[in-house]
C-alpha cells in the first residue's frame, strides 16, 4: 500500500500543499501555517488553547479544548489540518465522571464545516488500489482564481 500524509482515524481533515512553487522554503511555509492555525483557531474557537503534544509520531497536536485536538500531519509537501476528539487519559478520566464523547461529537459535526472552509485548499476525492490519494482543488479555492 502506498504512503500517504497521516492524520487522526475520524478526524475532520483539511488539506493544502505546502509548496507551492520551486523557491518556497519548506520548513518556513510549514512554520507560517502553523502559526496560521493557531491564529485562526483561537479567533474563530475562543476554547482552544495552545498545545504542544503529538498522536502517536507524525500527529503533531498544535490546540486543545475540552473535547477536541487541532493539529498538523505533513508528508511530501502535503499537509493535513485535522481537528479531532480527544484521545488522552485526562480526557477518558473527566469522561468517566461526566460523560463527554457525545457532546464532543456534536460539537465536531457542528464545526465541521466551518473548519474546511477555513483550511481546505484541496479535497480528498479518492485513492488508487495502492493507496495513493487522489485530490482536487476546492471550489472556494477556484472561485477566487489561486
Amino acid at each position: 500500500m502506498g504512503r500517504s500524509v497521516s492524520y487522526p482515524t475520524g478526524s475532520v481533515v483539511a488539506f493544502r500543499l505546502l509548496d507551492e512553487g520551486e523557491d518556497d522554503d519548506v520548513d518556513w511555509v510549514y512554520e507560517c501555517l502553523v502559526d496560521e492555525i493557531i491564529d485562526t483557531m483561537k479567533a474563530t474557537f475562543p476554547s482552544f488553547e495552545r498545545f504542544d503534544g503529538w498522536r502517536g509520531r507524525e500527529d503533531r497536536i498544535l490546540l486543545r479544548n475540552a473535547f477536541a485536538d487541532c493539529g498538523i500531519s505533513t508528508y511530501c509537501g502535503l499537509a493535513a489540518i485535522w481537528l479531532a476528539e480527544r484521545d488522552d487519559a485526562r480526557y477518558w478520566e473527566a469522561d468517566f465522571y461526566v460523560p463527554r464523547t457525545a457532546r464532543a461529537r456534536h460539537w465536531l459535526a457542528q464545526v465541521s464545516g466551518r473548519f474546511i472552509d477555513l483550511f481546505g485548499d484541496l479535497r480528498l476525492i479518492g485513492r488508487f488500489s495502492n493507496g495513493e490519494a487522489i485530490f482536487e482543488r476546492s471550489r472556494s479555492t477556484c472561485d477566487i482564481g489561486t
